[in-house]
């Protein structure tokens, strides 16, 4: 392509209107999120499960980012953002860009969601709609099931305001007292030890094509709010309302001044179950100014903190649908294969020798295409009953709740192995879990670290310590993925198996940083942050620049969650000037603009956002013919380059490098789950060519699964 004649020296590459603000990125990235519930095309409960998901990202997106913003206003706090917002800006461009995403989610499922899960035989009713033998028999179980397990609390001058728990549904109820006429409020919490929808027993469901339907229900904060006489003898019930609170639940451990990590991080979370200040109310568009007010006043919020919802409040509990046996309404259930190396064994059986297998070649892993059980945590849990293995180190970041891995870990500790593992306590809403299995890996004899104070280790790794005849040898995993066979399922993500003698003494010296007091800052081919990763990732950008100003080709491939560094973007654009050709495949957050004339013309970007998360995290550099890609645990954000412990690893078998360029050739062709960034910060989904032939990337590699074959390449 060739470059432009502008003298780009005159451009000032940090200007603020090059770059796209980070909230309204995330914010876009979940109205993606939102197409997929509404998209006609994705099966009718897995809409329910993108509603779903829609509503779980706003609340830690409001616990989170919305509190550390109000936070900032409210400690006086003007810095601009990379895009030239004060945080004060930033929360009203937050507020306009939501309140029209917020009413279409709702609308959709009242509408069209709704009516469309009457035809499959699933009746989500509102209690004014029960015949009177469904009204008794909801009734009854109130009285006996609800009714002992709620606590009313009033609210006057004899009662304080009653404290509202983070992401609760409650209902403000308005009493009248029949013998002084005086109207009281009172809040009654939904609790959650029921299930949201409480179910109609089959012979009181709605008919449905002549015979019962399949599923009827009805949210719990009316079978409550329809009964609360119960609650409230002798009292006139006027009326109630639904409202939900989100609170402030970010954690704020002074490390430096933590004597132990561990105790601080918990007495934090005692805090966040308590929860901080509120930072959102969400309310029925039925209540009245009157108790509006009274709660705003109470909550010490405002009109910008409060949002009006034409129906069901709280919409994450939808995810309960998905268990409902209605295969024909959900996505077709996929069974993880094995890479081509191991197919000579079944998902379920054991790999006689996973060490022979690594040590004929490097292993490439792709999940959740092929089974992260069957390899990875083999690995594992080989490692840990094999009497010829010495040693196992291993990062945990985010596990599951029932760890085999874990279980693993403690049977080598028993076994006489040396095993040390790094819990990182501040994974954030996973460090009561990580805190449980800290102690539970303890008391059996693993070392236990809990990660570095100012840094957040991040990365994904596992060292296994091995003798063999009478020489010792390394074998490692390095990921883009968490150790946890539940989420292994849903993101996708790729690893690495090794017994390459560079990378084995790279992790022995990134775990001595790790536990000890080595600062080890060179690698001989890790890319490490906070060490090198930066410098690194600048350098081959460099280089594609130079290859393209000495009259050469520059190629850049990036797959990443999220892209927000300052000084990234700025190479980037600089590379994009010099003709560099960039595409860069971002699910989340980019404030990247591409397109940008003299700026950007060169740069691509899109997201993919489909049955499973895009998690992995994969670059490719042309380099002039000697192609380099890499694989790791980092994004290209200033919190994982700066503050975070990340380990990238260059791929250096050339199958597996072949292998990772079909998997990105995959996705830039990618017309039915790919959204286009366009330079105002918009995206445009792309839509199946001319005679209507869709290519879904997530579709294809799992095709290819079941009979690997060479499909696109960029």
């Amino acid at each position: 392509m060739p470059k432009s004649k502008k003298n780009t020296a005159e451009i000032n590459l940090s200007d603020p209107q090059y770059y796209i603000n980070r909230e309204l990125s995330w914010l876009e990235f979940n109205r993606r999120v939102l197409h997929e519930a509404t998209d006609s095309r994705t099966p009718l409960l897995e809409r329910l499960k993108f509603m779903a998901i829609f509503s779980s990202n706003l609340d830690e997106f409001f616990m989170v980012r919305v509190a550390g913003l109000k936070q900032q206003v409210e400690a006086g706090v003007s810095q601009l953002t990379g895009d030239g917002r004060t945080p004060s800006e930033q929360l009203e461009a937050i507020r306009q860009r939501l309140l029209p995403m917020a009413s279409q989610q709702a609308q959709h499922f009242e509408k069209l969601l709704r009516p469309q899960l009457v035809q499959e035989g699933i009746y989500i009713l509102d209690y004014v709609d029960l015949n009177q033998e469904q009204r008794a028999y909801l009734q009854n179980y109130f009285e006996k099931q609800i009714f002992p397990v709620l606590t009313p609390l009033a609210f006057d001058k004899s009662h304080p305001f009653p404290y509202i728990s983070n992401l609760s549904l409650n209902l403000a109820v308005v009493v009248r007292d029949p013998e002084t006429c005086q109207e009281e409020f009172a809040r009654v919490k939904v609790p959650k030890v029921f299930p949201r929808f409480a179910l109609l027993p089959e012979e009181l469901r709605q008919q449905h094509n002549g015979k019962g339907a399949i599923w009827t229900g009805v949210p719990l904060e009316q079978v409550i709010g329809h009964n609360l006489q119960t609650l409230f003898p002798g009292m006139n019930i006027q009326e109630y309302y639904p409202f939900r609170i989100t609170r402030n639940a970010d954690l704020a451990v002074e490390e430096d001044e933590a004597d132990d990590l561990l105790l601080a991080i918990e007495q934090e979370l005692r805090k966040r179950r308590m929860g901080g200040s509120a930072v959102r109310m969400e309310i029925q568009v039925t209540m009245p100014e009157t108790v509006r007010r009274t709660l705003m006043q109470e909550l010490v919020i405002t009109e910008c903190d409060v949002y009006e919802v034409e129906g069901l409040l709280g919409l994450v509990d939808l995810m309960s649908f998905m268990k409902l046996p209605l295969p024909e309404l959900k996505d077709p259930v996929w069974v993880p294969t094995m890479p081509p190396s191991l197919r000579s064994y079944s998902v379920e059986e054991e790999v006689e020798d996973f060490f022979a297998v690594i040590r004929t070649s490097d292993l490439l892993v792709h999940h959740p295409y092929q089974s992260f059980v069957a390899t990875v945590q083999r690995f594992i849990t080989q490692a840990a009953s094999d009497p010829n293995v010495l040693a196992i180190k291993m990062t945990l970041y985010r596990t599951s709740g029932d760890s085999p891995i874990v279980n693993a870990l403690i049977s080598a500790a028993e076994n006489g192995k040396q095993v040390a593992v790094l819990v990182e306590l501040k994974a954030r809403f996973d460090e009561q879990n990580n805190i449980i299995w800290a102690r539970k890996l303890e008391s059996a004899g693993v070392h236990v670290v809990y990660g570095l104070a100012g840094l957040k280790t991040h990365t994904k790794v596992v060292l296994v310590v091995r003798r063999e005849k009478d020489k010792i040898r390394r074998y490692v995993h390095v990921g883009t993925g968490n150790y946890n066979p539940k989420t292994a399922k849903l993101y996708t993500d790729l690893g690495i198996l090794s017994c390459r003698e560079d990378l084995g003494a790279d992790l022995t010296d990134l775990f001595n940083f790790l536990t000890g007091y080595s600062r080890q800052p060179n690698y001989r081919k890790l890319l490490v942050a906070p060490f090198n990763l930066r410098d690194r990732i600048i350098s081959m950008i460099q280089r594609e620049i130079e290859h393209c100003r000495n009259q050469g080709t520059g190629r850049i491939v990036a797959k990443m969650n999220s892209l927000v560094d300052p000084q990234i973007i700025a190479k980037l654009y600089e590379a994009s000037q010099a003709g560099v050709q960039i595409d860069l495949i971002v699910r989340g957050i980019c404030c990247l603009r591409p397109g940008l004339k003299n700026i950007s013309d060169n740069i691509r970007v899109v997201s993919i956002v489909g049955r499973y998360l895009e998690h992995s995290r994969i670059f490719y550099f042309y380099n002039g013919g000697q192609e380099e890609v890499y694989i790791g645990s980092a994004d290209w954000m200033t919190r994982n380059l700066d503050r975070r412990v990340e380990a990238v690893v260059p791929v250096e078998d050339p199958e597996i490098t072949k292998d990772i360029q079909e998997i990105l050739g995959i996705m830039l062709a990618d017309n039915r789950q790919a959204w286009d960034l366009q330079a105002d910060g918009q995206y445009i989904q792309r839509q199946p060519t001319e005679d209507g032939k869709e290519q879904c990337s997530q579709t294809i590699l799992t095709q290819m699964n079941f009979n690997p074959a060479q499909v696109c390449c960029f």
